[in-house]
C-alpha cells in the first residue's frame, strides 16, 4: 500500500505525463494549423461545400483566419488541445475542427502524440451546415 506521500508523488507524475501528452498534441495540432492550406504526409484538410461555395477569394481569407486564431479558452478548448475554433468572418459563422485519425483513416489515433502513427484532420465547416 502506497503511503500518503508516495500517492501524492505518484498523482503529480500522473499528471505531469497527462500535461506533456497535452502540450505534445497542441504542439503537433498548431503545427498543422499553421501551415494551412498546404498538407502533407499525415495530414488533410477538408472544406464542407458550404466553405467551398464561398469563392476562392473567401476561403483564402478564411484559411488565413484559421491559421492566425488564436482565441482559446475553456469554454471552446476544454482539453487544451488547440482542435477546435469557432469566428465570424463577413458575418458567416465558421467552425473548424481538428481530429486524429491512424495512418489509414479508419479509426481514431492510437496516439496523437506520435506524428509517425496519426493523420490529422481538419474540417473547416460553416456553422449553419453543423
Amino acid at each position: 500500500m502506497l503511503s500518503a506521500e508516495q500517492h501524492s508523488t505518484s498523482g503529480a507524475a500522473s499528471a505531469s505525463v497527462e500535461t506533456q501528452r497535452t502540450l505534445r498534441i497542441r504542439e503537433l495540432n498548431d503545427a498543422f494549423r499553421h501551415k494551412l492550406p498546404r498538407t502533407s504526409k499525415g495530414y488533410r484538410l477538408n472544406l464542407t461545400p458550404g466553405v467551398a461555395s464561398l469563392g476562392a477569394a473567401q476561403v483564402a481569407q478564411l484559411l488565413l483566419s484559421v491559421r492566425s486564431f488564436n482565441d482559446f479558452s475553456p469554454d471552446n478548448d476544454p482539453h487544451g488541445e488547440h482542435d477546435f475554433g469557432a469566428f465570424d468572418q463577413d458575418d458567416i459563422r465558421v467552425f473548424w475542427k481538428i481530429n486524429a485519425y491512424d495512418q489509414w483513416m479508419q479509426f481514431g489515433s492510437p496516439d496523437p502524440t506520435d506524428a509517425s502513427v496519426t493523420t490529422r484532420v481538419m474540417t473547416i465547416m460553416l456553422a449553419s451546415e453543423y
